[in-house]
């Protein structure tokens, strides 16, 4: 299910930049696992890796109609996806007061 995705989502990529030209394409699928690769001249690309367990590695990068060079790596696996990349979203430090709550929570559970 998921090679179809990606595959669709590589095609969705080469339509969405349809001045862009192909510079590389690599579609490997082996016993153990497969490996793709598109870089367009545009400057956008993709590739990915995947494991006989479902395992994937994974980056796509583009320049947003901005000008700013947007590159996300991913893994995929028995945790989910899990992307990475300087212009997600992170979420504010925890505040002291509520760690300090958490803490005294654990040292004195419910008797119930």
């Amino acid at each position: 299910m998921f090679k179809i995705l990606l595959v669709c989502a590589l095609a969705a990529l080469v339509a969405a930049n349809e001045n862009a030209e192909v510079k590389e394409l690599i579609n490997e699928v082996n016993p153990d696992g497969f490996k793709t690769v598109v870089s367009l001249s545009d400057g956008s690309a993709s590739q990915a890796s995947g494991d006989v367990h479902g395992n994937i590695d994974g980056v796509f990068e583009w320049v947003s109609p901005e000008g700013v060079h947007v590159r996300v790596a991913y893994k995929a696996d028995e945790n989910g996806y899990q992307p990475s990349s300087d212009l997600l979203p992170v979420a504010p430090p925890i505040p002291e007061a509520i760690l300090k709550s958490l803490a005294w929570i654990q040292a004195h559970p419910s008797k119930e």
